[in-house]
């Protein structure tokens, strides 16, 4: 897919598979971040006594969906969400599968620790990265078997399926570096340019979105897509969606209001 191409893409607000995404230097919202999944689970202190309360809550239960539906395993993976200057993260060595809210840690745009019993994640450089370049309030990483997978074959993850196009476009993959690096960061934060989600070489994936449920449902979207191709290339030679089928599905969708619940029109 052409990065021309893409951006036509982009501007397609009304279709609802288009990822569309504000401009960088859109001002983030102030208010807070829930996740629908989310649920209070703290001990000790009251959700009401929390820093960032409801973001603590939104990335404990987070967490432990992710785990559940085996996209991360014990500690391999990092989940955050931000509100203003602050952002909620998973502790590093913490076991995904069983973290709550008064586990998480706040730390500051800068990395510093602002609340909290537990070091953060050693990822923080990805997460106050992906913030400071894009609009995202809540970032998911993992390191989902499919998309690993086909991160240490593939800088690209072919076009089998439109539905490619909520992730802005066919996911990248970011070359690697160490674990924690400020190089990881850059690279990926290189790689998520025009895009939502993405791989990263021979470690993992990382989605981002407006809202927990949609960084979610992004780093899923991009573990089926990765599974997808992986199915497919074990039966023979996939075939993959040009830019002339992209456009063709472009069009169709905005002329049927695809994506979007409408009423049955009456005569």
């Amino acid at each position: 897919m052409s990065t021309a191409f893409l951006g036509f893409w982009a501007e397609g607000a009304c279709f609802q598979l288009i990822a569309w995404a504000p401009p960088q230097s859109m001002a983030v919202p102030q208010g807070g971040l829930a996740w629908t999944g989310a649920s209070s689970d703290t001990k000790g202190r009251g959700m009401s006594e929390l820093l960032l309360a409801a973001e603590r809550d939104a990335v404990a239960s987070a967490s432990r969906h992710l785990a559940e539906k085996g996209l991360v395993i014990g500690t391999a993976g990092n989940i955050s969400a931000r509100q203003g200057d602050l952002i909620a993260v998973t502790p590093t060595g913490s076991d995904l599968g069983t973290v709550t809210a008064e586990m998480i840690t706040v730390i500051d745009l800068g990395g510093q620790v602002v609340d909290g019993d537990l070091a953060p994640t050693s990822e923080v450089p990805l997460h106050t990265g992906i913030y400071a370049a894009t609009n995202a309030l809540a970032i998911t990483h993992a390191h989902a078997m499919a998309s690993t997978a086909l991160s240490c074959s593939h800088d690209e993850l072919p076009a089998l399926h439109y539905s490619c196009l909520e992730l802005g476009g066919t996911p990248r993959t970011a070359p690697y570096a160490t674990f924690g690096s400020q190089e990881l960061a850059d690279n990926v934060i290189e790689a998520l340019k025009g895009r939502n989600a993405a791989m990263m070489q021979n470690h993992g994936s990382v989605a981002y979105g407006a809202t927990m449920d949609q960084a979610i449902h992004r780093l899923e979207l991009l573990e089926w897509l990765a599974e997808l191709y992986w199915r497919a290339s074990s039966m023979g030679t996939p075939h993959v969606l040009t830019d002339k089928d992209f456009e063709a599905i472009i069009t169709a969708a905005i002329e049927r209001g695809y994506g979007a619940l409408k009423k049955v029109e009456k005569s």
